[in-house]
This record gives C-alpha cells, sequence and structure tokens, in this order.
C-alpha cells in the first residue's frame, strides 16, 4: 500500500515504507544525551565541546575511535550504554511522533538508529511509543552512519526497494547514509541548525500520514 506524506512546503512523498532516525526525530532525548556525552569526556580529559559536535548520528564505539583512540573503544562504549539504559530522565516523545507511528500502525515503517537495542528500547518505553517490527540498532550493523548498511538492513527487513523508502533524519551523518543507499531524506530540524537535504520539518506534527 502506498503511503503519502505531506510535508510543509507543499510537496507530497508518495513510499512503500517510511525509515526513522530515533534520538532527534520521534524521541528528544538530546539534554540528555549531551549531559551524559560532557560529563564523560571531562572524566578522560577531553573537551566536551569537540565531544557533542563529533556525536550527531554516530555509535559509542566509533566515537570513542575517534576522540580517544587510546582508550579501549569496546570498553568506553559499553560504560556509556549501560548509562544510557538507565539514565532515561527527561526524554520524551518528539511532537507528532505519537500521531505519525499511529497513523503507520499496520503499514511499513522501521527505526533505524546508531545507538544500542538496550538504549533504544528504554527510549521507546520511556516515552510510550511502540516498538516497530524492524529495530535496526548498532548492535545489528558492522557499520554505522554515514554507512547505509542500517537503512538498507531496514528496507531489506520490510521487504521493500530502497528507493520506495522515505528517510526522517535530524543529522547529516544519517542524511548521507539514506541518500548512499538510494533512499530520499527528510531533514527534521532541531539537532544542527542546518541539513543539506531539499525537504526539512520542524517536527512530524507538520508531516500529513496517510497509509
Amino acid at each position: 500500500m502506498p503511503i503519502a506524506l505531506t510535508l510543509p512546503d507543499g510537496a507530497v512523498l508518495s513510499c512503500r515504507a517510511v525509515l526513522f532516525d530515533l534520538d532527534g526525530v520521534l524521541v528528544d532525548s538530546m539534554p540528555t544525551i549531551v549531559r551524559q556525552l560532557r560529563e564523560w569526556a571531562a572524566g578522560r580529559g577531553l573537551e566536551p565541546d569537540r565531544v557533542v559536535d563529533l556525536s550527531h548520528g554516530r555509535g559509542n564505539l566509533d566515537l570513542v575511535r575517534l576522540v580517544a583512540p587510546d582508550l579501549d573503544a569496546e570498553r568506553e562504549a559499553r560504560l556509556m550504554e549501560e548509562r544510557e539504559v538507565h539514565d532515561v530522565d527527561g526524554i520524551t516523545a518528539r511532537p507528532g511522533a505519537r500521531a505519525a507511528l499511529d497513523a503507520l500502525r499496520g503499514s511499513a515503517w522501521a527505526v533505524v538508529t546508531s545507538g544500542n537495542d538496550r538504549v533504544a528500547r528504554a527510549r521507546l518505553r520511556v516515552t510510550n511509543l511502540p516498538v516497530p517490527g524492524v529495530l535496526v540498532t548498532a548492535d545489528d550493523v558492522r557499520k554505522s552512519k554515514p554507512d547505509p548498511e542500517g537503512y538498507l538492513a531496514a528496507a531489506a527487513g520490510l521487504g521493500v526497494r530502497p528507493r520506495d523508502c522515505v528517510v526522517f533524519e535530524d543529522a547529516p551523518a544519517g542524511i548521507a547514509a539514506a541518500r548512499a543507499g538510494g533512499m530520499r531524506a527528510v531533514g527534521v530540524l532541531g539537532t544542527v541548525a542546518e541539513l543539506d537535504v531539499e525537504h526539512t520539518v520542524p517536527d512530524l506534527a507538520s508531516v500529513g500520514v496517510k497509509p
């Protein structure tokens, strides 16, 4: 069944599957993420602002390898994951997220996140959002965004062609991943000031969804 997405600029995108990033698109976790990253960076003698800037769209393992190559990346990523699973204070659903997912119920949709499975499920649970049948996390891929592996895996899991998918993303790395996978991307503003993408929306509340 085709899905029609009406955007604030008047564009109507027809697709067979909608793929969502999690943080910054479905859930507002940035204040919590920034606080956790700053505390982690400060505890290891790193520049907190740089760590936060480089974190958007990246998984913890890749982030540690980038900002602190001398540390045991796998150990640090595990420590970060444990804190993210249990520290969900202040995380809320983004405007329009629940309505969009309710409208798509029974249609093809998935979540693709650079976070780990336990973290993703904890954030969906605390915001009372449904867990999709296809949830692709850092635990399911070898390469994180901007590599398209996660989005391609989601399309395959839903049984649709990449070109029939529309991706909602809030980070340049995620938009690059969608494009590399041959998918159309819609930028969700808020995490970064500007996104190099044809269509942008302030949040999902501004998107009309007709399955």
